[in-house]
């Protein structure tokens, strides 16, 4: 691996209605190789994605230029004043208005949890903007009791007075979905998911109004599910990586995944939970291997 970092920087563009989005720039363009588009979770940003950016940009043998983008009220990007726009299909858009003003045609995905249902309406919307697809830890159907825990620990999100609190609560949060990490990995994650606050003290760096998005839903009734999107993905090479702990998506749903995608590559992440860190283990040789092949 070469030393030093790859180059990083921000750009800003207006989405359709006029909201200014960010996305993390890592790396030189590479001839022949397409960039990799990083869509994060839920209530995550670009910063999820910061080490295996650079893994991927510094890469010897096949570098390639990473975009990460931060939805509209996650991370760099404004927040929206109407939080009903926080929603898949409004966030698919920014996705090709992003892609359009930086001047990229095509793009590998990399999509985590709400990257991978962005990445299900973007292949009935503009299928012929992705090449290869990773989805981390979600498909067309999603577990209720995962979705469940995702609105109750959004719901039970802290206050922390200083990063070390802001740490403890992470390990306490995640450990047990997650055995296979590290101290280090989960200073990772903290960072990524709190920034310093205008008192000094870590806030989590997403929209509060996001949790507004999961209060209605009916967890009595059937979840909508996202089939036909997913068969419009048959003409990529996909693969599905799936903690070991996961409850959103489930062993069963990964096996249907299979049958509707004959070339569907799929791996259990052990000692993960939702939604693995793509940084950690053997992952990254993973991902640069199919993304190459």
């Amino acid at each position: 691996m070469p030393d030093g970092n790859a180059q990083e920087r921000s750009e800003f563009r207006s989405a359709q209605d006029g909201l200014m989005l960010h996305a993390r720039i890592v790396g030189a363009a590479q001839p022949g190789r397409l960039p990799v588009l990083f869509l994060p979770g839920l209530t995550r940003n670009h910063r999820d994605f910061s080490a295996l950016a650079q893994m991927f940009a510094r890469d010897p043998v096949a570098p390639r230029q990473v975009i990460a983008l931060d939805y509209r009220g996650r991370g760099l990007s404004a927040r929206d004043p109407v939080w009903q726009n926080y929603n898949t299909l409004t966030e698919a858009n920014d996705v090709l208005h992003m892609l359009a003003a930086l001047g990229i045609e095509k793009v590998d995905v990399i999509a985590t949890s709400r990257g991978g249902l962005i990445v299900h309406v973007l292949s009935a919307m503009r299928p012929g903007v992705m090449g290869a697809v990773v989805l981390n830890d979600v498909g067309p159907e999603i577990g209720g009791a995962g979705l469940a825990a995702i609105r109750t620990g959004l719901g039970a999100m802290p206050k922390p007075a200083n990063w070390t609190e802001a740490e403890r609560w992470m390990v306490q949060a995640y450990q047990k979905s997650f055995p296979a990490l590290k101290q280090a990995d989960f200073q990772r994650m903290t960072r990524a998911l709190f920034k310093d606050g205008e008192d000094g003290r870590p806030v989590a760096d997403f929209d509060p109004a996001l949790v507004n998005t999961l209060q209605a839903i009916d967890f009595n009734a059937p979840l909508p599910t996202l089939w036909p999107q997913f068969a419009g993905l048959r003409g990529h090479r996909v693969m599905v990586l799936r903690g070991e702990n996961s409850l959103l998506l489930t062993p069963e749903t990964v096996e249907k995944m299979r049958q509707a995608h004959p070339r569907l590559v799929a791996h259990t992440v052990p000692g993960q939970g939702h939604a693995p860190m793509l940084e950690a283990g053997d992952l990254p040789r993973r991902l640069m291997r199919f993304l190459n092949a």
